[in-house]
């Protein structure tokens, strides 16, 4: 399936290849979490239908939805699943979702098997640290309307399967910024 993060993705076919192999197939229903922050972060998945989001939760007890995870990707707290620490994220299925799920201890296993499973533990590594810097910098420099175009760049059909209230919490902004920058979009104004 057709990664929704193209622009910002690695193929690293052979890790999910191993999924696929040494992985179970587990179902999610709509809201079932994958990972709950503050829990210790066990799981590491290939997401084979549906999507997830990232929620983080502030002292005021907004919900904060920092990333997704859709079909054809990967699903996972990664620094933290390496390590078996608590989570720092709640991983929450958006819709009716299946995975093919492996365990940190798995991981770790296979990556101790060569040097080429070493050498792909660290292009990981290196591209979640590409996503995240990207996504620091987009935060810091890019205005509303820039972001909301990037995220439509990076995941084409995304508006198809997140609510009004996640696209704008993903981006930073109140669903009414959200919109007027749709209305300006659709009627033609800059």
């Amino acid at each position: 399936m057709e990664q929704k993060f193209g622009k910002n993705s690695i193929d690293i076919k052979v890790l999910r290849e191993f999924c696929e192999r040494e992985g179970k197939m587990v179902e999610y229903r709509k809201g079932d979490q994958l990972e709950r922050e503050g829990d210790p972060a066990r799981w590491l998945g290939y997401v084979t239908e549906g999507c997830f989001k990232y929620v983080n939760h502030s002292s005021d007890g907004r919900e904060h939805i920092t990333w997704f995870s859709f079909a054809g990707e990967f699903v996972v707290d990664y620094p933290t699943f390496l390590y078996g620490q608590p989570s720092q994220t709640t991983i929450e299925a958006m819709m009716p979702s299946r995975v093919l799920r492996v365990t940190g201890q798995q991981l770790e296993q296979y990556f101790d098997q060569s040097i080429e499973t070493i050498k792909l533990r660290a292009v990981i590594a290196e591209h979640i640290l590409f996503q995240f810097r990207s996504r620091y910098l987009d935060l810091h420099c890019a205005t509303a309307r820039e972001r909301y175009e990037l995220l439509l760049q990076r995941c084409p059909g995304i508006v198809e399967h997140l609510d009004l209230q996640d696209i704008a919490s993903f981006l930073n902004v109140t669903p009414k910024t959200i919109s007027m920058i749709r209305k300006d979009i659709t009627f033609g104004k800059d």
